[in-house]
């Protein structure tokens, strides 16, 4: 007695499972609570915390020989593409976007996604190896 599965059953019946699984677990996890509730806030005012309430940190720091800057901005270009935040590479602006999972990409390092607009800053100062960085017009 022969069996009639070939692969495209096999497949099909995968591509079932997962797709319940991956709508049943959203609603397990809202059950929970473990995905709606937020971090607790604490008042940081004064404290050189982020403009924004979990907007990511100012700096201004040396690094590799490079002075990097990073801060909030009101608006603007830098306001509009990097979330509120502008980064700049001795004194020159780093065009920074803000990607829609929170994470960050330039124009230096376009394929490449980071935690925050520092780690952005440091890895362009890498890749441009003492290069000047040149601002793209806008």
């Amino acid at each position: 007695m022969s069996s009639n599965v070939n692969r495209r059953l096999v497949l099909r019946g995968t591509a079932v499972a997962v797709a319940g699984a991956a709508l049943a677990v959203p609603g397990v996890l809202a059950g929970t609570g473990t995905l709606a509730q937020a971090a607790p806030t604490t008042d940081h005012s004064g404290h050189g915390g982020p403009a924004t309430p979990g907007g990511p940190m100012p700096f201004d720091e040396l690094y590799q020989g490079r002075r990097i800057v990073g801060k909030a901005t009101e608006g603007g270009h830098g306001g509009h593409h990097g979330g509120g935040f502008t980064v700049s590479i001795d004194g020159k602006d780093l065009h920074l976007m803000r990607n829609a999972d929170g994470t960050y990409i330039s124009v230096v390092n376009h394929y490449e996604t980071y935690a925050d607009p520092r780690a952005v800053a440091r890895a362009a100062v890498d890749k441009l190896r003492g290069a000047t960085l040149v601002p793209i017009a806008t």
